[in-house]
């Protein structure tokens, strides 16, 4: 059996065009997960138990249940109660973004709580009110520390943007599987795929290493 390159060639702009909804999808969600999970982080470390338990449980629901449940839900189920279908880009990016949120929240939990307690205390005998020397002091410490496990989390969002295909959006996946049933070059256009795949998900990892030196805790 022969390696045919000219159906790789022949659809490459198609993989390409799916490529590029990909990363607008892993953006979307990142970036909307990037607000969610930084309010979310804020309220755990809240005083307020009732306001940390509700996030906790968001936090635990969304982290312990598969995203393709969470697009299934999102897709089919929640147009039951609106009584109204849900365009597939809106689902996909709600999905990813709530799904996203909940790691997130995490990492930012985490980069947080690795800032010496002094800091707040010499930015509250400053005359900062908590949400200044969070601001100023705390916050921008935190995000050099989780420059790598956000950038690990792009990464992974990116893969995961392949369950999306399931519910018929055009991401580079489900680009693949059309080309397929039209060509029946499995082999090939999976090949191309994948390579694709590991093209971005490289780039990004360079990226985040890049930004890791450049703002290096010292």
């Amino acid at each position: 059996m022969m390696f045919d390159w000219s159906l790789i060639w022949n659809n490459f702009p198609l993989l390409l065009a799916g490529a590029g909804i990909t990363i607008q999808i892993t953006a979307m969600s990142v970036g909307c997960g990037f607000i969610i999970g930084m309010f979310a982080s804020l309220a755990r470390l809240s005083r307020f138990k009732i306001v940390r338990i509700l996030v906790k449980c968001y936090v635990e629901l969304f982290r312990g249940t598969p995203l393709l449940v969470q697009i299934f839900m999102i897709y089919f189920a929640l147009p039951k109660l609106l009584h109204q279908p849900i365009n597939p880009y809106i689902a996909a990016v709600t999905a990813c973004s709530i799904n996203s949120g909940a790691y997130v929240s995490e990492i930012f939990r985490a980069g947080i709580q690795s800032i010496n307690k002094g800091q707040m205390e010499a930015g509250r005998s400053l005359g900062l009110t908590w949400a200044q020397t969070m601001r100023y002091i705390i916050m921008p410490q935190a995000f050099k520390a989780i420059i790598p496990p956000l950038g690990n989390e792009f990464i992974a969002m990116m893969k995961d943007t392949s369950l999306v295909s399931v519910i018929g959006f055009e991401e580079l996946t489900r680009r693949g599987q059309l080309i397929i049933a039209r060509t029946y070059g499995s082999f090939e256009i999976w090949s191309a795929v994948a390579l694709i795949y590991l093209v971005m998900t490289l780039s990004i990892s360079q990226l985040v290493a890049y930004l890791e030196r450049r703002y290096k805790i010292k």
